[in-house]
């Protein structure tokens, strides 16, 4: 019984997380669990079915983006770009080469960056847009392959 025990200990123990590794920081963990983003991935569903109220989204994160500090999203700016192209593309019928949970996790994530009442309101100087950025940044995490794969047909569609 106490090998056992001892056993499970040795287990738990080897799979703790090492003292120098990069832990994320309390904020994006937040952000990504609070309940703007659980209804974000809702709507997400929503705007996917109907393609008037996905473009009304497009236009609004569009204008969105225009006016936003670019520095909270640093590296994921030029794929916070291609996810807004591809929901133009997908609304007008242009692109459908998605998969439907990479299109919902792109649709929710900019869904979340309009939202002026997520996490950490946007009104907040550089702040704001932190938790903005960090959905951004897990949405690019999860649908890399398929925004890669439309900035593709992007150069060669046409």
């Amino acid at each position: 019984m106490k090998t056992t025990k001892a056993k499970a200990i040795k287990r738990q123990q080897s799979r703790a997380i090492p003292k120098n590794t990069n832990r994320q920081r309390p904020y994006q963990k937040a952000a990504i669990r609070s309940q703007a983003f659980a209804k974000a991935i809702l709507d997400a569903k929503f705007y996917a079915t109907d393609p008037q109220r996905l473009r009304a989204l497009f236009d609004e994160a569009s204008r969105k983006a225009a006016a936003i500090p670019k520095e909270p999203f640093k590296d994921s700016w030029p794929y916070l770009q291609s996810m807004l192209r591809l929901i133009r593309a997908y609304f007008r019928g242009e692109y459908r080469n998605v998969s439907q949970d990479a299109l919902l996790t792109i649709i929710a994530a900019v869904s979340y960056l309009v939202d002026p009442f997520d996490l950490i309101p946007d009104e907040i100087p550089f702040l704001g847009f932190l938790d903005d950025a960090t959905v951004i940044g897990f949405a690019i995490t999860r649908t890399r392959p398929a925004l890669d794969d439309f900035m593709t047909w992007e150069t060669t569609a046409y």
